[in-house]
Formats: C-alpha cells, structure tokens, sequence
C-alpha cells in the first residue's frame, strides 16, 4: 500500500482513531493474554516495579521511574517499544511522522488537501516511532520543541511566523511514538515548562508565534529520587501533569542480583579461548560486594551502587582467571578468590564515598569490602562445619602463600598439608571428582572465609598464618612470656 486510497480500503482503516496510547494498551492485554514476558531480562521487578508499569499503561499515563543509577531503569524505558505495532502508516516525507487520517502540520494537512487518496505513504516500523533523549543544563527548547528555520523561509520566500518555516525538535519528530526523558531534573525550568504544554494543553510557543501541536505519544521520564523531591530541580506543574511515580530497587535478594549479573556479564569466553568454570559460591562473593557496599556508611547512598558494579567485577574476575590460564597452560579458567582482589580496578571506579571513606581511600574500602562479602558467603556454606583443625595448624606457627601462578595440581599437594582442609572443601561441592583448578578455587574460599572471620590471618609476606587475636586467645602469647620468665 503506497496511497492513501490503498490504505483506505485495507484492513487498516478500522483503526484509524487508535491513539498511541491505546495501542499501547491493547498490545499489552494481548501479550499479557497470552502469557509472553512483558520486559525480558528485567530480573526482580517482578511483584514489585512491573505491576505498577503495567497500571500505568493500562491507565494510558505518563510516568517517570524514580531510582538510583544501575537500576534498569533505561532498560526498561525502552522496552516499552514493543508494545507498539510492528509498522504504521505515515505520510512520506513527513519530518513528525504525521497519520495519513489526521494530520496536525500544515504541510500534511496541504497535500492531504491537494491529493486526496493519492497521497503517498509509508510504513514506519516501531524501532523509529521510540526517541530518547538525555537531559542536560546545556538542553535548549529548539532541541526539544523546535525552532524558526529563516534558510528555509528564505529559499521559499515564506514570512518567518509562517508555520512552514518551522524545524521541529525532538518531541515532535517523536509523535505518534514514545518520547523518552533520562535524569528529567536536570533540563532547565524552561524545557520543563514547554514539556508541560506539550503534555496536557498541546500548545506551545516558538519564537513568540503560538503554534498548535496537538502530539500523540506516551512520555516516559527518569530521574534520581534525590531531584526529584521538593528540594529537587523538578517544576511542580510538570510533576502534576505526569500520571504515575514509579519506584525501582536493587535486587532484593543475593539470588535476583546473581541472576540478572548472570544474564548480564559477558563470562563464555569459549569461542576466545579457554573455557571458563565460575564456581556459584564465587558468583554470590561478587554480589555479595555490591550489597556490602550499599550498606555500608563510608559509601554515598544518595549516588547509590549500581548493579554495574557485580557486573563488570565478574567480568574482570574472569578476565584474570584466563590470564592466569593462559600463562599455565590450563584447560579451564576456574576464578578463585584472589581473582576478585586483583580486580580491584573494577571496584573502586562505581563508588562514590563519603569524607570517612575518602580519608581511607578507595582500594582499602575495595578490600574491605571483599573480605567482609567472603565472611558472609562463607558463613553460608560452612554453618555447623568445624574448622577447628585447620584454624590450630596456623595457630601452632604454620603458614602458607597460595602462588598466583602455577599448576594447581601443586598449589593442591601444599594444600594437603593443613589438616581436614581438602576434606571441607565438599560444603561447596568440590572434591576429588572435580577438577584440580575447581578444588583449589574452594579451598582458597575456605581460608578466606576463615580469614573475613579473622580465625586465620593473611598478608603479602608470609600469606595465610595464625591469626594474632586468636594466638592471644588460646594463650601463646602468656606461654611465651612464661617461659622467658623462668628463663631469665
């Protein structure tokens, strides 16, 4: 169909009222009557972000989601594409995209005039109908709405307030679509009060000519709840003429944060080279690093962790594994604990820290962070295992240094002289019918475990070795001073 007789006579013409907002709305009853996923690889919205979503766009409102950074907030934004139609008909040549039925700019409503059912058309397919846009101070109203062209007024002789003569912005080149807005409070109060006009009154003005744009299109916004508030750079009246307050969250649980991090993280390195072996247990310590850190006060709460953070650490942590593989020879990249250490880098990037943490400076909050996320992870695992036997080896002066390099079928013989160690590595499913690389990787667990429970110290020098508090404890230290004692 090229003509706009064609498109009379098809099928089409039936819905030829439909307003984007209640196409939105018929193709989300439709997908939700079949049972199809709504937002796929959002993990952990579930029963909390998506039912408020849907609400909004069965009520046909606008809406803003309010969240910190890295709560797929975007992600989702732009998933709303796939609610609309394949493809629709516009007029060719249209800048806004203007319905062949109605059309609201004077050039469309001019041909559609002059020619009737042969008024060509297209067919706009529903990735061009989705604009979005990044707010930023820098952000002018003829970015946004538009402004007078005079190079054109003067190639066709046209008077400046001739409507003709106007380049339309962003909002209107996305009519008939979505337009959609991050971190809304930073546009200026002036886009903001010409981004009301535009979505209740459909007036707005350029260049002081009152031009009637009468768009059709669902805006969606975000913004950091922090500017949003009352002390926020947000006008009231544009708050008021948005339908819905949509609030998003970390994962709430360590299994929805392993799961999106799972999906999200580039980890099959198969086809680059080695194949890589995650344990689950060294998965959830990634995690566990960024729910550490958003608990944690030297962190800035207002500016939020985002779920970056887990993301790129596993990436690095992999990396490492397979640097390590590489120069070894081995079959398998198995990550291990150390490998989080040494991708310190990916950490201290994603955290905004407070004058406390600023003072102790980034690596040493990284670290800390890991240590106390290993502690966490290992008392998963190890609830009700006695580790009674090893914490006494290092007690009694035994020490160890775990090489980061070197076949791990040696690292395992020197492993094999802490008592009862190999045999607890079980409680993370690894033993003797695993992988030499995988029964290391849970024996470094271990240690660091005992370490983050400060059982067991470690240090670059001599690496694992008693644990100082502990050597006072059980009373070494008291047999050391007694024997001088009776020395001297």
């Amino acid at each position: 169909m090229r003509t706009l007789g064609e498109l009379s006579k098809s099928s089409y013409g039936e819905n030829r009222d439909r307003r984007v907002r209640d196409e939105i709305r018929e193709n989300l009853i439709r997908r939700m009557g079949a049972g199809e996923e709504l937002f796929p690889g959002i993990v952990g919205y579930e029963e909390s972000v998506i039912p408020q979503i849907v609400n909004a766009l069965l009520s046909r409102h606008h809406f803003i989601l309010l969240g910190l950074r890295g709560q797929a907030k975007t992600r989702i934004i732009r998933g709303l594409a796939g609610f609309l139609d394949e493809k629709i008909p516009v007029i060719e040549g249209c800048e806004i995209h203007d319905d062949p039925y109605r059309p609201i700019c004077l050039a469309c409503r001019r041909l559609v005039s002059e020619r009737g059912d042969e008024t060509p058309i297209r067919w706009l397919p529903r990735e061009a109908r989705y604009v979005e846009k990044l707010a930023t101070p820098d952000v002018t109203i003829a970015d946004m709405i538009g402004d007078l062209d005079p190079i054109r007024a003067a190639k066709s002789g046209l008077h400046l307030s001739d409507e003709l003569t106007i380049h339309y912005g962003l909002v209107p080149r996305a009519h008939r679509g979505i337009f959609a807005i991050n971190e809304l409070p930073d546009l200026a109060a002036k886009i903001q009060v010409g981004l009301f006009n535009i979505l209740q009154e459909g007036d707005v003005q350029i260049k002081g000519y009152p031009v009637r744009l009468p768009l059709d299109l669902l805006m969606v916004f975000t913004a950091n709840p922090e500017d949003y508030t009352a002390r926020g750079r947000t006008i009231t009246p544009l708050k008021d003429r948005i339908g819905a307050e949509i609030r998003t969250h970390y994962p709430a649980t360590l299994e929805q944060g392993v799961a999106i991090t799972r999906s999200e993280a580039w980890t099959d390195r198969t086809k680059q080279g080695t194949p890589v072996v995650i344990p689950y247990y060294l998965r959830e310590i990634v995690e566990e690093v960024a729910i550490q850190a958003r608990s944690d006060r030297r962190v800035d709460k207002r500016s939020g962790v985002s779920q970056r953070l887990p993301i790129t650490l596993l990436e690095s942590v992999v990396s490492n594994a397979e640097r390590r593989a590489f120069l070894d020879g081995d079959d398998a990249a198995v990550p291990r604990v150390s490998d989080i250490y040494a991708s310190l880098p990916a950490i201290t990037g994603k955290l905004e820290l407070e004058y406390e943490g600023e003072l102790k400076g980034p690596e040493a909050i990284a670290r800390d962070l890991i240590r106390r996320a290993v502690g966490r992870i290992f008392q998963k695992y190890a609830s009700g295992a006695d580790f009674t036997p090893v914490v006494e080896w290092f007690d009694r002066g035994g020490y160890l240094r775990l090489p980061d390099s070197g076949s791990a079928s040696d690292a395992l013989r020197s492993l094999r002289q802490i008592p009862g160690l190999l045999e607890r590595t079980s409680i993370v499913n690894a033993d003797e019918k695993t992988s030499a690389g995988q029964r290391l990787a849970a024996a470094e667990f271990l240690l660091e475990g005992l370490v983050g429970l400060k059982r067991v110290s470690r240090s670059e020098e001599r690496g694992y070795h008693g644990s100082e508090e502990r050597r006072t404890e059980i009373g070494y230290e008291d047999a050391i001073d007694s024997q001088k004692t009776h020395l001297n």
